[in-house]
């Protein structure tokens, strides 16, 4: 005999934007009295800040319960806040991939399915993601839907004070209290378009007791990074090994002063493209790719040996599909590697070396922070370094080769326009000198620096450190990862939290 269907299906997953209708749909039924429904623009920026946050319940194929959730620092959820001061225009601006404690931002089940426990099983749901990432805990706004009823007999604190000894019921903040939550105090005005709470809000926490601290010695991420910056001098080199040689000097040398990162330039091993001279231009970068691989290879023992992040500046790469790339690796100290391709071309580079602009782009996990790379023409297109920032970059790496005066302050100036409009470090390295007899490669122009922010915490100047043009030599700058986190939620002007989404939006195609 057939087994009977069950009336109901139940599937707890992560929410995707296909799933915005339905959302919109629900929040609109269950909010229509507090506020609008979720705009899909809003949805998809959840979706992509934090996706492990953003969770569902599906029956037979249907959403019927939603959570959204993001993560804060516990510093910023002690002040008194509002509900728009964290949420904001619901984009997850605030979220913190960094930061310390989960921040519900709004559970809400379809009326049909009340009673079946769906808002339990999304609390669930968040503690297990909490004791996932070892977060110290979940905290809440809790409205307070019935205080309507009452508002005209007692102030919010004695309604609040007989839900907890069960004399009234909320059904949110009874429904809290139930579920493991404790009170830690009254929000007034947290969300004003609430009547039926008359405004307020309690502010509540469920406590992670397997909570781990870590330490920032091991395994944890240092506030204060030290970036050395090359400023390198072309020149002839006889083999590889001696090109080599001269590559871990600097990192030898910027290791001594016990340095988080150091950052090459771009096309730094073009010296080695003299072996080439009977060859096109075309043909000799090609070959000049055939000792990539060694390079990361040994740049990479590099990073193990003198405990240090190394930036690869950029290389040519010839891939699976016969083009030809420039690329820049990423080597930690923890022996694992990653790399970000050149995406922009310019015109001499395509005509004199045939090369290909990569696909993607990236934002790198170190024991520093979140960090980005563009290579030099990448750095003068704004939407990049806008994305990575929205990725939770911190520090932008940029390595680049510019021929002339006139065209390293291209590259200069758009570093530092990213560090002001994003709100990060801009760290840029170049080269200096010539290679005579090398076609395409003749003259170098650069002067390293490192770009900041500008404001009150920062130099006067928005510069942290720059070098002597035209000079072999290394900068060693301490850049506090800490005052980022606090400029783009304290600064004078906020660039980040200030875009104005509801009229123009910034996506990356292939997310």
């Amino acid at each position: 005999m057939a087994e009977k269907e069950t009336e109901h299906k139940l599937t707890l997953r992560h929410l995707r934007i296909d799933d915005y209708d339905r959302i919109r749909e629900l929040s609109g039924r269950v909010y229509r009295a507090v506020s609008d429904p979720w705009e899909r623009h809003e949805i998809a920026s959840m979706i992509q800040r934090f996706p492990e946050g953003q969770i569902c319940i599906e029956d037979k194929g249907q959403v019927v319960a939603v959570a959204l959730t993001m993560m804060l620092q516990s510093s910023i959820i002690e002040k008194h806040h509002t509900y728009d001061d964290l949420v904001g225009d619901g984009t997850l601006r605030r979220h913190d991939p960094e930061g310390d404690y989960l921040y519900g931002i709004e559970i809400f089940v379809d009326p049909d399915y009340q009673g079946m426990r769906l808002g339990r099983r999304l609390y669930d749901a968040r503690k297990e993601l909490c004791e996932s990432l070892n977060l110290k805990g979940i905290v809440i706004g809790g409205r307070m839907p019935n205080y309507g009823k009452y508002a005209e007999e007692m102030g919010p604190q004695e309604y609040i004070r007989r839900v907890k000894t069960r004399e009234i019921h909320d059904p949110v903040l009874s429904f809290q209290l139930s579920n493991d939550f404790h009170i830690k105090r009254l929000l007034r005005g947290y969300w004003r378009e609430d009547t039926q709470s008359h405004g307020y809000a309690v502010l509540m926490e469920w406590v992670n007791i397997a909570y781990e601290k870590t330490t920032r010695l091991i395994g944890g991420i240092k506030s204060i990074a030290r970036v050395g910056v090359v400023q390198w001098q072309m020149r002839r080199f006889s083999t590889f090994e001696d090109f080599m040689q001269q590559v871990e000097f600097f990192v030898d040398t910027v290791s001594d002063y016990e340095s988080d990162i150091v950052l090459f330039p771009e096309l730094f091993n073009a010296p080695l493209i003299h072996q080439y001279e009977d060859q096109s231009p075309w043909e000799a970068m090609r070959s000049l790719a055939g000792h990539t691989d060694r390079l990361r290879r040994e740049m990479l023992d590099m990073a193990m040996s003198y405990n240090i992040n190394i930036v690869t500046g950029s290389v040519p790469e010839i891939r699976e599909d016969g083009h030809l790339y420039n690329v820049c690796y990423l080597c930690r100290r923890d022996g694992t590697w990653d790399s970000q391709y050149k995406l922009h071309i310019t015109p001499e580079e395509q005509a004199s070396w045939g090369l290909t602009g990569g696909h993607e782009l990236k934002v790198f996990d170190t024991d520093v922070g979140k960090v980005g790379i563009l290579i030099c023409y990448d750095v003068e297109f704004p939407e990049l370094a806008r994305l990575q920032t929205q990725r939770g970059m911190k520090i932008l790496l940029v390595p680049f080769w510019t021929d002339t005066k006139n065209a390293y302050l291209r590259v200069r100036r758009c570093a530092q326009a990213r560090a002001i409009e994003n709100e990060c470090y801009v760290a840029i390295s170049g080269s200096v000198g010539n290679i005579p007899k090398v076609e395409t490669m003749g003259i170098q122009y650069s002067r390293a620096a490192v770009f900041t922010p500008s404001d009150f915490s920062f130099p006067h100047d928005a510069i942290a450190a720059e070098a002597t043009p035209g000079v072999e030599t290394t900068l060693i700058t301490d850049l506090d990862v800490e005052l980022i986190k606090e400029l783009r939620l304290q600064g004078s002007v906020r660039n980040a939290e200030s875009r104005r989404v509801d009229l123009y939006d910034l996506r990356w195609l292939n997310d």
